[in-house]
C-alpha cells in the first residue's frame, strides 16, 4: 500500500492527531486508560505495536491501553496489502503524589529572663497549613552547647526522644491532617552565659511550597549573673551582704526587695552590693532585679533571698 496511518489519541473527552515531525508525548496518571484510534482509507484490519513489538489481539481500529510506551499501528486492506507504520505516539506516566502540605513550626520559650543554672521550657508547635494531609513528619531540634537537656513532655501527636550523642531532640509523626496542630515541650538548664540561639526544623514526605516556615529560631541572652539565695549577716565576715556576682558588667540596674506582705524594704538604682538586711527580722524576702544589657534591653530577674540571723 505504501501509505501511512494517522493515530488519534483520546483522553477522556479530548483528542489530538499525531504529528509527523516529532512524536507527541501524552501523560497519564498510574492506572489511567487512553484510547488510540487509527485512521485509514479502506482498511480491513490493523496491527498495533508497543516499543516495536506487535500486541497480541490488537487488530482493531481502536486500541485502549494504560501501559506507557511508544505506539505505532499498521493497516491492511482486503488484498492483504500493508501500510507503512504510522508516526509514533508516546504515552508516559506521571508520578503519583498527593497534594502539597505546607508544614509550619514555631519555637517559643518561658517568659522572663533566665540566668546560669536556671531551668526553663522550650515549646514546639507544628501546624499543617495544607492543602493536603502530611505524612512522615520529622522534627529535629539540636540543642546548643550552652544548654543541658532535662526532659521532654509527651507530644500531642507522635513520639519524641532525646539523642544524647547528637544532643538533639527527634520528634516523629506518622501523619498530620490539614489544619491539625501538634505540640511538644522541652525542659533545659542553662550551663553557660551568652547568646543562645536554638533552631527547630520540620519536614514531611509531601512537597512544601513554603519552606521559609519549616524552621523557627528562638534567641535568648543569658547574662553572667550569680544571685545568691541566702545571706548570713552574723559578723563573721562571710556572706554578710547580698552580693550579685557579675553585676559590675551592667551598671544600669535596679534592685527592689520586698517582705512577705509585699512591702518594699529596700530599693536602689545602680545597686552597690550593700544590702545586709539591717533592721529586719530573719526570714525570706522577695527580690526583683532589673538589668539593662549591652543591647539596651531590660531584663528582669525574680527570686527569693533568705535572711539568716543568729
Amino acid at each position: 500500500m505504501g501509505k501511512k496511518v494517522t493515530v488519534i489519541i483520546f483522553f477522556l473527552y479530548w483528542w489530538m492527531a499525531a504529528a509527523a515531525q516529532s512524536p507527541p508525548v501524552r501523560y497519564i496518571m498510574p492506572g489511567q486508560q487512553v484510547k488510540l484510534t487509527a485512521t485509514a482509507v479502506d482498511a480491513q484490519r490493523y496491527q498495533w505495536y508497543r516499543d516495536g513489538i506487535s500486541l497480541t489481539g490488537a487488530a482493531l481500529k481502536e486500541y485502549v491501553t494504560a501501559t506507557p510506551g511508544r505506539y505505532t499501528v499498521e493497516a491492511y486492506n482486503g488484498d492483504g496489502c500493508m501500510s507503512d507504520p504510522s508516526d509514533p505516539v508516546i504515552i508516559a506516566e506521571l508520578a503519583s503524589r498527593g497534594l502539597d502540605a505546607d508544614m509550619q513550626i514555631t519555637k517559643t520559650a518561658d517568659n522572663g529572663s533566665i540566668r546560669v543554672n536556671g531551668a526553663f521550657n522550650y515549646y514546639l508547635t507544628v501546624v499543617n497549613n495544607g492543602p493536603g494531609n502530611a505524612s512522615g513528619i520529622v522534627v529535629t531540634d539540636k540543642l546548643p552547647r550552652y544548654l543541658a537537656y532535662e526532659g521532654l513532655s509527651v507530644p500531642t501527636v507522635g513520639a519524641a526522644i532525646y539523642q544524647a550523642n547528637e544532643h538533639t531532640i527527634l520528634w516523629k509523626m506518622d501523619a498530620l491532617n490539614t489544619s491539625a496542630t501538634a505540640s511538644l515541650s522541652i525542659k533545659v538548664k542553662v550551663i553557660e552565659a551568652g547568646q543562645i540561639n536554638n533552631t527547630a526544623t520540620v519536614t514531611a514526605n509531601e512537597n512544601d511550597n513554603a519552606p521559609q516556615n519549616n524552621t523557627s529560631t528562638h534567641q535568648l541572652k543569658v547574662l553572667a549573673l550569680h544571685i545568691p539565695n541566702a545571706i548570713t549577716p552574723n559578723g563573721d565576715g562571710v556572706n554578710e551582704v547580698f552580693v550579685i556576682g557579675g553585676l559590675e558588667a551592667y551598671p544600669v540596674n535596679e534592685l527592689t526587695i520586698l517582705n512577705r506582705w509585699g512591702n518594699h524594704v529596700f530599693e536602689q538604682k545602680g545597686y552597690t552590693q550593700n544590702w545586709n538586711g539591717k533592721g529586719l527580722n530573719a526570714g525570706t524576702y522577695f527580690y526583683l532585679l532589673r538589668v539593662r544589657d549591652e543591647t539596651g534591653h531590660w531584663q528582669e530577674f525574680k527570686g527569693y533571698i533568705t535572711l539568716l540571723k543568729p
